[in-house]
């Protein structure tokens, strides 16, 4: 009998992490999950425990990783990755961008394994074009309060290139625009979860700056299907992948407070250091490379999310049917 394919998922207790578990077990990988959970939850995998295949290792990969016996992927991504985060534990951050990607690309090395790493649409940084295509080299401020963030991304690509380059590791490099769903933590300040959160409670919603600024939202399911299409392909360089349809801040909210119901009132707070204005991927390569494109509309992503955050938020309180 063959050997079922071994998959290290780094991050993998985390919001996306967690769904990576999913799709690899389905397809009949074994998977190892690794976390510290500085930011990842159990909750998020607990449904997988006792499950054959599934196996959980509680870990920081800034420090020395190994897996016992043969491995075939790896799947790095483990980072905070949310603006409370980089205020909060910055340099964790910077440190699992840097060093842990240094870990694991040796690990994929020694193993002979082929690794994706997790890159941001925020190596774009505030960008000067628009929509983001893959040869834009961004606009970033290295200093700013997202630059530990933003530049642990930059230098997480440039140190996967090396590694492909002079070690000949097979590397795959995906470019993450504002991805949302089940499973994201409801105090992480992103847009998303904070629309959602104040919606449910019937807070005010709180928009940063004017609300003209834009992004381009994509539902974790069509994102995971994305990253499993550039896994399995021969492409080393990077790969936007999220989904192009753009709103304003201030038109999502307004969604949002009409999807849940709310009588929130939208409030406007100063635009923080270097929030970017605009933020849309240009997914051309991956539709030509992958023959991927997003198939979750953002109505129906966000029907589906918000069950979850009802749950999250709301407890048992939620009014029975």
């Amino acid at each position: 009998m063959s050997r079922k394919p071994k998959v290290l998922i780094t991050g993998g207790a985390g919001f996306l992490g967690s769904h990576l578990c999913d799709r690899c077990l389905k397809e009949g990988y074994e998977v190892v999950a690794m976390d510290n959970l500085i930011t990842g939850d159990l909750e998020n995998i607990a449904h997988l425990f006792g499950q054959e295949g599934f196996t959980f290792v509680k870990h920081d990969v800034t420090n020395y990783t190994f897996v016992e016996g043969e491995l075939d992927y790896i799947l790095h991504f483990a980072s905070p990755a949310s603006p409370i985060d980089y205020l909060k534990i910055p340099i964790q951050t910077l440190k699992v961008g840097a060093m842990g990607t240094h870990k694991i690309l040796g690990l994929a090395k020694e193993k002979g394994a082929r690794v994706l790493i997790a890159s941001t649409s925020e190596v774009y940084g505030d960008p000067l074009i628009h929509p983001q295509t893959e040869d834009y080299w961004g606009n970033v401020n290295p200093v700013g309060f997202r630059g530990c963030y933003d530049e642990a991304k930059r230098f997480m690509e440039a140190l996967t290139m090396a590694y492909n380059r002079f070690h000949g590791v097979e590397t795959r490099i995906v470019r993450i625009f504002n991805t949302y769903g089940p499973r994201m933590r409801v105090e992480d300040g992103r847009v998303v979860t904070a629309f959602m959160s104040q919606a449910l409670r019937g807070e005010d919603i709180t928009v940063f700056g004017d609300g003209t600024q834009t992004r381009s939202f994509c539902y974790c399911d069509d994102l995971v299907e994305g990253i499993w299409r550039l896994l399995h392909s021969d492409y080393s360089d990077p790969v936007n992948i999220g989904n192009p349809s753009e709103i304003s801040i201030l038109e999502f909210a307004q969604e949002i407070v009409d999807l849940v119901g709310s009588s929130s009132k939208v409030v406007n707070k100063p635009l923080p250091q270097d929030d970017p204005k605009v933020r849309q991927p240009d997914i051309t390569l991956a539709k030509e490379l992958l023959g991927w494109e997003p198939k979750v509309s953002r109505q129906e992503g966000t029907r589906r999310t918000l069950e979850y955050f009802t749950k999250k938020v709301l407890g048992d309180s939620v009014p029975q049917a």
